[in-house]
Formats: structure tokens, C-alpha cells, sequence
């Protein structure tokens, strides 16, 4: 018997291997922005829903809703995003992209395109392919179990 875990062939340490490196990219490609991945999605969340509160939008990017609130405070010294007290509920906070958001998150669309095919570029067509389908199945399943 091993006397330790082959944890070279283990999911989750493929699954955080795959999340350095898929980071990395993203950063080298957006360098110039100076974004996170999270943040991008936060910008882009906001583009499609404006208004939307901060608890379910930290639900939608799936990101802790405990330190979500830092992670505006960037955005918002950044001039991206807007955050503004609900007028029924004052303690519940409402966010909006501003136009220089806007604009930031269309001039990233590119950089974090080619960071999307660079992070799949080992794999042949039909693979890339199959890895989205099993990942969003994965996380679908746990998502909902």
C-alpha cells in the first residue's frame, strides 16, 4: 500500500492546478487593466442586470458574500461601479456600472477572449468543447445538490 495520497491525479488538485494557471493567464492578458477575473465578471454581471444588489450579485459571479464588499470598494475607486442605498431598504446596497466601466469591460473583451482560448489551447477542438460541457456539469451538480 502507498504510503501517501497520489494527490498528482486527484481532481481537486487538478481542479486548483487548472484555476493557477487559467489566473495567470488572465492576469498576463489583462495586465493592463489592472482587473481580476472576478472583478471582470462583476463589471459584466452589472452590464446585463444594473441595479442589482450586492448579495445577489456575489451570488451570480459566485463569490463570498462576506468580502464582496472589498472587492466593490476597488471597483468603485476605480470609477467603474456605483453603489447606492436602496430607497426601501437603506441597509441593502444597489450597484451600477458607470460609463467608464462600461467602457473599461468592452476594451478587456478582447485580452480576456484570448486569455479564454489561450487557457485551452492544449486541447484539440472537440475537447475544449467537452471540458466546458463537464465542468459546467460539475458545477451545476454541485450547485443544485
Amino acid at each position: 500500500m502507498a504510503k501517501s495520497f497520489d494527490f498528482q491525479h486527484a481532481p481537486g488538485h487538478l481542479i486548483r492546478r487548472a484555476h493557477q494557471v487559467a489566473v495567470a493567464i488572465f492576469m498576463e492578458e489583462t495586465g493592463g487593466f489592472d482587473v481580476t477575473p472576478v472583478q471582470f465578471a462583476i463589471l459584466n454581471a452589472l452590464i446585463e442586470d444594473p441595479g442589482e444588489d450586492q448579495v445577489t450579485l456575489a451570488g451570480k459571479v459566485a463569490f463570498d458574500a462576506a468580502t464582496f464588499g472589498s472587492v466593490i470598494g476597488r471597483l468603485e475607486a476605480k470609477g467603474w461601479v456605483r453603489r447606492e442605498p436602496d430607497a426601501v431598504d437603506r441597509r441593502r446596497k444597489l450597484l451600477w456600472v458607470t460609463p467608464e466601466g462600461e467602457e473599461a469591460a468592452l476594451q478587456m473583451k478582447r485580452a480576456v477572449g484570448k486569455a479564454q482560448s489561450r487557457i485551452v489551447s492544449p486541447l484539440e477542438a472537440a475537447e475544449r468543447q467537452q471540458l466546458v460541457n463537464l465542468l459546467g456539469k460539475l458545477v451545476a451538480g454541485h450547485e443544485s445538490g
